[in-house]
């Protein structure tokens, strides 16, 4: 009976913490996952912001003909931004492409702040149906976009805090897991709504 005791005994002492570092290790997985998960939702956002500028460059270029250089630096930003956006998209992991990302979207942000501004230049713009359309559709794009960035940075501050955490922090550097970045304004006039109104 004693023998039967120590071979349960050792075998719980061997059990248990396994089934500790799995349980551990799956917590991590989860949240990396959301974050992940989380980034995917920014993703449709900025694709979504994406598409309607060309679209609102194009009603533009019939009202701003000597507006040409702001047109032609918009359409570059936002390629500068889907490029980044794809990159970011392939690996939500890497710090770079996250960093790359919001540079070029707070760029975007820059130039579309520009545009917006000499806009109040062209009334006839201003009440263009198919320009107020394109100026309600990315001003819900913009809220949409800041609320996925927010849900995508307490997923990555939860998933950061796991890491760091004891007694995660052993499991997390056992199995190479690394931490997630922010996806942080750059500067602070991106902090501010680029303001549609026309």
């Amino acid at each position: 009976m004693t023998a039967f005791l120590i071979i349960i005994l050792v075998v719980a002492l061997l059990v248990i913490p396994i089934i500790f570092v799995i349980g551990l290790y799956n917590g991590l997985v989860k949240s990396r996952n959301r974050y992940r998960n989380a980034f995917a939702q920014i993703d449709v956002q900025l694709k979504r912001r994406h598409e309607l500028i060309p679209n609102l460059v194009e009603t533009a270029k019939s009202y701003m003909k000597h507006e040409r250089e702001t047109l032609e630096a918009v359409i570059q930003a936002r390629n500068a931004a889907e490029t980044a956006r794809s990159a970011a998209t392939a690996d939500p992991g890497n710090d770079a492409s996250i960093q790359n990302l919001a540079a070029a979207e707070s760029g975007l942000g820059g130039v579309l702040g520009r545009l917006f501004a000499l806009s109040e230049n062209y009334p006839e713009l201003r009440s263009n149906e198919n320009m107020l359309q394109l100026q309600e559709e990315l001003t819900s794009t913009e809220s949409k976009v800041a609320f996925a960035r927010q849900a995508y940075n307490d997923s990555v501050m939860n998933f950061n805090n796991k890491l760091e955490t004891f007694p995660s922090n052993f499991v997390a550097n056992m199995f190479s897991f690394v931490p997630a970045t922010l996806f942080e304004v750059s500067d602070d006039s991106e902090r501010d709504a680029v303001k549609v109104e026309f």
